[in-house]
């Protein structure tokens, strides 16, 4: 099987990208993509560029919501074989980038039910298993701020991490994430109010 968008720990760890920061030159290459992805004669060599250009961003993503490196590793090879195999049905009415972030999260959420059943747990035990992991590991170094923050956001249920990760660390609209999510602005508004409010608890509460 075709090695598909596979990331070094070290290399993540030290680099930052949003697949939405720009969405005009993002709509522009959108058009240009989706024509190559849609012909025969052209469609592997742009889904090379496809991988090139969103391994990272959605490592990351995947990471934040199940911290392993090795289970986001292999999340993120299946968001791609998803995503190619599935390439006849994106008609384009959405952007690519939201396209691969619904596949790249639905992955993520699957993969975490399914590790509770496998496990026999509850969601509070995983989302402890999730803060324990957290530790010393060097995909989430910093200073002790920056470490608690990442253990706060450890413990919010799994649709609350996903609306604070895309708010907080990947910048990104609420538009946006409301087209990834199906969710309306305003919910995902109140959404990650009160993530804040649980991060801000955890923090006070563990300093």
């Amino acid at each position: 099987m075709r090695n598909f968008g596979k990331i070094n720990n070290d290399t993540a760890r030290h680099r930052t990208m949003s697949i939405f920061q720009d969405k005009a030159k993002d709509n522009s290459d959108d058009a240009q993509l989706i024509m190559e992805l849609r012909s025969p004669q052209t469609c592997r060599a742009a889904f090379g560029r496809v991988i090139a250009m969103y391994t990272e961003p959605l490592y990351r993503q995947i990471r934040r919501m199940v911290q392993s490196h090795d289970d986001a590793n292999d999340l993120l090879q299946n968001t791609f074989i998803k995503a190619w195999s599935s390439l006849e049905n994106f008609r384009g009415d959405a952007r690519l980038s939201t396209w691969l972030y619904k596949i790249a999260i639905n992955e993520s959420l699957t993969f975490l039910e399914r590790e509770r059943r496998r496990l026999n747990i509850s969601l509070d035990d995983q989302q402890a298993m999730l803060v324990n992991t957290i530790e010393g590991d060097p995909f989430f170094d910093g200073d002790r701020a920056q470490r608690l923050l990442r253990e706060a956001v450890a413990t919010l249920p799994e649709k609350q991490r996903l609306v604070f990760n895309m708010k907080y660390f990947d910048e990104m609209k609420y538009e946006d994430m409301s087209a990834i999510l199906g969710t309306s602005v305003g919910a995902l508004k109140t959404s990650y109010h009160f993530a804040v409010k649980k991060i801000e608890s955890f923090i006070e509460k563990n300093q």
